[in-house]
């Protein structure tokens, strides 16, 4: 069987606490159906919209294994499974060939300075701990990790793995995007991690997304794939613009506090923060719906036109 590699809208998944800051399983649960029902093509849980660095191992094993249980094959379920310690990473991206998810991406070393041979180091230990055809993105986002993974390095752990399927990318640099596209001849997978390059993405030959704001409002992001699919790409541009207004509105992603109020407002319960990061205060939640409720006006009168 082919392996199920990221395309078009994979979500980053938000990670629902309680208001005791406990895991909730079951917001997990719902997160998932609410997804996969607006039409996301793949999911990719516990990575750093996914406040990924406050779960313990336990319960990142715990959300992964509601999300492929919940998932039930409706859609690609890739685990992100990198960590500040390479035991975990390693235990962790186990657990997740062991328990039926189609893939694993893994953030570089992050924090401390990690050199090319240390990444390198780092990638093939866990490589070496799954499957030899289960499939690995490798995950570069210089801007939180502290360190940048080279398309040298990339090219080199490509040519020793066979499984090393791609690579997510997040730092809005069109110029390393193609530079990942060309590694191992051009059949490397990118993924990109910035929101607001999809369709930009998509044109230089990227396979899809991966979005955090598609965990709040799907539907544009799942619309402009849609759209560059059958090749109405002045459709595809409108989308994206539509897009590029809910990122803006949602702060780009730096901070998750303002996914689960926007989720909230669109009758989705998915949590709280888990401290030290803090929910919006009322003033604050109050003042974004009213700005979602503006750009949903404003958006839907686009779309008809």
């Amino acid at each position: 069987m082919a392996a199920k590699l990221l395309h078009g809208v994979t979500t980053a998944m938000v990670t629902p606490f309680d208001e005791q800051g406990k895991v909730s399983l079951e917001r997990v649960e719902r997160l998932t159906d609410y997804l996969i029902e607006r039409g996301v093509h793949c999911l990719y849980p516990l990575g750093t919209t996914g406040e990924m660095v406050k779960l313990s191992t336990e319960e990142r094993k715990a959300v992964a294994e509601t999300v492929v249980r919940r998932a039930a094959g409706r859609v690609t379920v890739y685990i992100h499974t990198g960590a500040v310690k390479l035991e975990d990473a390693v235990e962790l991206s186990r657990h997740a060939a062991d328990i039926g998810a189609d893939g694993i991406g893994a953030v570089t070393p992050i924090f401390l300075g990690a050199n090319a041979l240390e990444q390198e180091f780092y990638y093939s230990r866990i490589m070496d701990s799954v499957p030899q055809d289960f499939p690995v993105y490798l995950y570069n986002i210089p801007q939180c990790s502290a360190n940048d993974l080279t398309m040298a390095t990339a090219e080199s752990l490509a040519k020793r793995y066979a499984n090393v399927a791609g690579i997510k990318y997040s730092l809005p640099d069109m110029l390393r995007t193609s530079e990942y596209l060309a590694v191992r001849e051009g059949n490397f997978s990118v993924v990109q991690g910035t929101d607001r390059l999809f369709l930009a993405s998509l044109a230089m030959g990227c396979d899809g997304v991966v979005s955090g704001v598609s965990c709040v409002f799907p539907e544009p992001f799942v619309a402009v794939y849609e759209a560059y699919r059958s090749g109405d790409i002045a459709l595809a541009r409108q989308w994206q613009r539509i897009a590029v207004k809910y990122c803006e509105t949602l702060r780009n992603g730096s901070n998750m506090a303002y996914f689960k109020a926007a989720l909230r407002y669109r009758g989705v319960d998915a949590g709280f923060m888990r401290l030290p990061q803090l929910d919006l205060p009322s003033d604050e939640a109050a003042e974004l719906a009213r700005q979602l409720r503006a750009l949903d006006t404003e958006c839907l009168a686009a779309s008809v036109h």
